[in-house]
Order: C-alpha cells, then structure tokens, then sequence
C-alpha cells in the first residue's frame, strides 16, 4: 500500500476532526508554558483550513505542499506553531514524490520533527517536541530493520503506541506536569493527530461532531505563581517578506533579535513568509522588526499574567457553591466596542460596554465577529463602536444582517472617539437625544497617535524615512523624526487649547517612560489642561492622544 496525494489529504483531514472533535479535552491538560487553556483550540484551528483539500487531485508532493503552507498560514500558539513545522518538514521530505511508502512516510515524520525543533530556539523535554521526537526515532528504527514495508497504517500504528507511552512519561520530564497532575498538552493533541491520520489510513476517517465534554482530568493553576511568569506578553505575527528578503533564512538577524528579548520562541523563516511567536515584555518591538522584513498577514498579543489570574478565578468560581444567577432582563441600550490592549478594553467596560470584540489596526474584525458580538447583548438597541475607519462599513453590513434589534453604528474612528461617545451617553435620554449627543461628542474630539514608519515616503510635504517615529493627527501625518520626544512635543503643541487630554501608552512602554512622555506633553500644553494617563495595552501604537 502507498499513500497518494488524496489519500494524504484525507489522513489530515481527519486529524483536523479528531482534534476538533477533543479539543476541550487538550484544552483541559494545558499548563505549559504557562496556563493559558487553549492549546486544543490553537492546535485544531491551525489543522481546520486543511478541510478545503476534500477530494484533491495530485501527487502526494503537491498534497503535501498544500497542506503545509495552509497549516502554516493559520498556525496559532506555541503548540500550533510547533504543529505546523512538522507537516512542512513532511512536505520538505516528500518533495517530488508521486507516492509515499512506509518508508517514506518514517522518514517524513524525522523531518517534520527535525524541523520543528529547529525553530524552538530552547526546546524542553516532556513537550509535544519530545512525543514527536521519540515516535520518529522508533518509527525510523523500525523501518531500518525492514517492518511495515508495504502497511503505513501498520507504521502509524505503532507510531501512536509508542506515542501513548511517551506522553505518559512526560510528568517525569516535566515538574510543572507532575504537579498539576497532567500529561503535556501538546503532546497530548499530536496523539489525536496521529490517531486521525492512522482511521483514515485504515479507510474509517475521523468526522467532525459536536465538542467533547471536558475530561474530569484538568490542570490546577492555583499553586502556579503569577509572578513567576518572566514575560508577560504572548506575541505572535505571519510576516509577508518583501521581496529582498525572499527564500529561506534570509531573516536571521530578526531571529536573534527575537531571541534576545523572550522565551518559548517558534520562529519560522521560510520562503516568503516569517512566523514569529514569542513571549516577551516588548511585543511592539517584536512587531517593528517584524515591518522591516515585510507586511503583517496577522498579529496577536496577549497578556498572560491576566489570563493566568483569570484561570484561577474561574476554577475558584467551579468550586464555590453553586448559585442559581437569573437571566439579566433586557434592557433598552447596549453597547459593542472594537478595540486591543488590556487597558483600553477595560476603560470601554468601566464605562458600560457590554462586549468587546478584540481587534484594530492590522487585526480588522469580521462581519461574523460583529455580529457575535452584538447577539451577545441583550438590549433593544445596540450601538457598535468600531473605533477605526477600516471597520466602520463591516460594522455597516453587520447592522443591516440583525433583525431581531435595532443596531445603531457610530462612526467613532479611534479609540478616543469611542471613550467620548461613551462618556456622551445618557441612560434616562431616548434614542434620538442619545444618537445626537453620542456623535457630537464624537465631533469635539481630536485624535493623535504615535507610531513607526515602515518604509521611505513622501506624505503631504513632508519626508518619511523607514523606522522613524510618526506622529498622526486625526489620520494624518503631523511630523516624522528621529526621536520620540520630536513627535510629543509636535502633539502638545497642536493640543495648546485642549481642556482636557487623555493619554493611552502602548503595550511596548514601560510606566517609568509613560512618566516622562507625561512630563513632555505638559510642557508643551501648560498645567491648565487635566491629563489622564492610561496603561492602554495596545500594540503598533506606542501612544494614543486625545484632546477635547
């Protein structure tokens, strides 16, 4: 028996369903790097685009090929990213072949595993790395000895055996594992991986069902340490190359950089696309690096400290005594903000927005995500506030999809906008007086934010060097330099009049140079103006100004 490309196809195929179909289960075993609970769900959407490859019709290179750069495109999370690795080392090993023996196929897993632990810059034993590791070491030994010449499904076979025992050992490996009473997560998803491939292999693919129950085995968080977590941010981008930088390992600087300022590092540099993951306390200079070498495909940065104290008070709250909360009655107003940064997300739900869709610059929501979002509300009239130009007309179409409420979009263009659109709202007003006043709030604010050129220009009249510091007025150009502290003192200057100045510092800025940038603006605008300073959170932007 050879695997051909369709055959392949539908080996990962049913991996993707069989990680879907568990992925609460992997959810649940989660606890390393640190407990952010999700490992299921970043491993099962990194295999789901993979589906669309039903019925395929080519070589088991070209299936192979397809596979991997799907997978890598959509790869999300340490575990996801890992995962993906692998089946490009599987297609790099494949590359040209019509069909693939067992042989071929035990060689093919090597590679993948090879490839995955080259981009972990410190892989630990007792990860899904070592669960990979050991089944292409036994699987290749095997093969060398003339087993499973002519059954793959054979070879799988005994590849998720030896699997299973791995994975029991990893505890052993790792204290962490040991002490929340789990095997590792990821190595627990790549069992379901190959468990779906070897059904397939056997002619009884796995299909996609509802969510399993969560296993009563689950990771306790309680004794882990916030504070032991060294970098707070989870930082993740796909990178597009520009053309100098086509081909593999041309973006070896980046790497080190990445390297420098983190841990739990997956960095993929291939033919024309970067993929970064990182955990650092500086995702805006991850993200700056990343613009020299190309344009942003995606971008994610998460805090972990917040999701680990999360965690914990929500296994807190499955513990408590049981409560019978009542349904929340439905109100007359409701609220659904688009925004990212911690800071900023807080400061639009202490000022009543029901729910936050997490997205902006660079990470535009869909239609879909707006409309969750709004669903979400009960209230007879919802306003969205999509803070950012780029998503005014998705919120648009999203309105006009709804008909079971009234969906009232705001034209808020920044984050400024939505705070003052917020703060412009009247709970015993009507809808007409509440529109009105919403939007001329949103008429008196102006909007300054503080960035980073990505290549030479000319805007405007004036001149743009890639990597300079940009200062942005109301979606224009204000100045460009050299130094930050130009840009600041470009801002006060414009804000002279302003009453009142609210200032969000980005997830790249430390509260010491918050301080001094304070310092700087007040300079510029006097002590009659009250200033708020925000830890906003948000990345690309290093500050977000605004003045009324």
């Amino acid at each position: 028996m050879r695997i051909n490309g369709q055959l392949l196809c539908e080996m990962v195929i049913s991996a993707a369903n069989a990680l879907d179909n568990n992925k609460v289960v992997v959810n649940n075993m989660n606890v390393f790097p640190v407990p952010d609970g999700d490992t299921g769900i970043n491993m099962t959407l990194t295999l789901t685009s993979v589906r669309s490859l039903r019925n395929f019709d080519g070589t088991v290179s070209e299936a192979a090929d397809k596979i991997a750069n799907m997978v890598l495109r959509s790869a999300r999370g340490n575990s996801g990213a890992i995962l993906s690795l692998f089946f490009r080392g599987i297609a790099k090993s494949l590359k040209g072949s019509m069909y693939a023996t067992s042989a071929q196929m035990a060689a093919a897993l090597k590679k993948g595993t090879e490839e995955a632990y080259k981009a972990v810059m410190k892989p630990a034993e007792g990860t899904i790395l070592t669960v990979m590791r050991v089944c292409a070491e036994k699987a290749t030994e095997k093969v060398e000895k003339g087993r499973f010449k002519d059954s793959p499904d054979d070879l799988f076979a005994y590849v998720y055996k030896i699997g299973e025992k791995t994975l029991a050992k990893t505890p052993e490996m790792l204290p962490v594992l040991k002490e929340a009473g789990v095997v590792d997560a990821g190595g627990y998803g790549f069992l379901f991986v190959i468990s779906g491939m070897l059904a397939a292999l056997r002619g009884k693919p796995v299909a996609a069902e509802s969510a399993t129950e969560g296993a009563e085995q689950q990771a306790t968080f309680s004794d882990f340490d916030t504070a032991s977590i060294t970098f707070t941010y989870c930082t993740e981008c796909i990178v597009a190359k520009h053309e100098p930088y086509l081909g593999e390992g041309t973006a070896k600087d980046f790497n080190e950089f990445v390297c420098s300022i983190g841990d739990s590092v997956v960095f993929v540099d291939a033919e024309d696309i970067i993929k970064v993951h990182v955990h650092t306390n500086h995702p805006g200079q991850v993200i700056e690096q990343a613009l020299e070498y190309g344009d942003l495909e995606t971008m994610k940065v998460e805090n972990m400290r917040r999701q680990h104290s999360a965690l914990i008070e929500e296994n807190e709250k499955k513990n408590a005594p049981k409560t019978v909360i009542p349904p929340q009655p439905k109100k007359d107003f409701g609220f659904v903000s688009v925004c990212m940064g911690n800071g900023i997300r807080d400061t639009f739900t202490d000022l009543g927005v029901d729910f936050v869709v997490y997205g902006g610059q660079t990470m535009n929501p869909s239609t879909q995500d707006i409309i969750n979002g709004v669903n979400k509300v009960n209230a007879q009239v919802v306003y969205v506030l999509p803070n950012n130009k780029n998503i005014y007309m998705v919120a648009c179409q999203a309105a006009e999809m709804i008909s079971d409420k009234k969906v009232i979009v705001l034209n808020t263009k920044s984050v400024p906008q939505g705070v003052s659109a917020m703060i412009g709202f009247n709970p015993d007003a009507d809808e007409e007086t509440n529109t009105a006043s919403m939007n001329d709030a949103i008429a008196n604010v102006r909007t300054a934010q503080v960035t980073y050129a990505v290549r030479d220009t000319t805007i405007d009249g004036i001149e743009i060097a890639n990597g300079q510091t940009l200062a942005l007025l109301d979606g224009k150009i204000l100045t460009s330099s050299d130094s930050a502290k130009d840009c600041i003192r470009a801002i006060g200057e414009a804000f002279a009049d302003a009453s009142f100045i609210t200032m969000f510092y980005g997830a790249s800025i430390s509260d010491e140079r918050a301080e001094k940038t304070l310092a700087l603006l007040r300079e510029k605008v006097g002590e009659e103006p009250e200033i708020a300073m925000i830890n906003g959170g948000q990345p690309i932007y290093d500050y977000i100004i605004s003045a009324e």
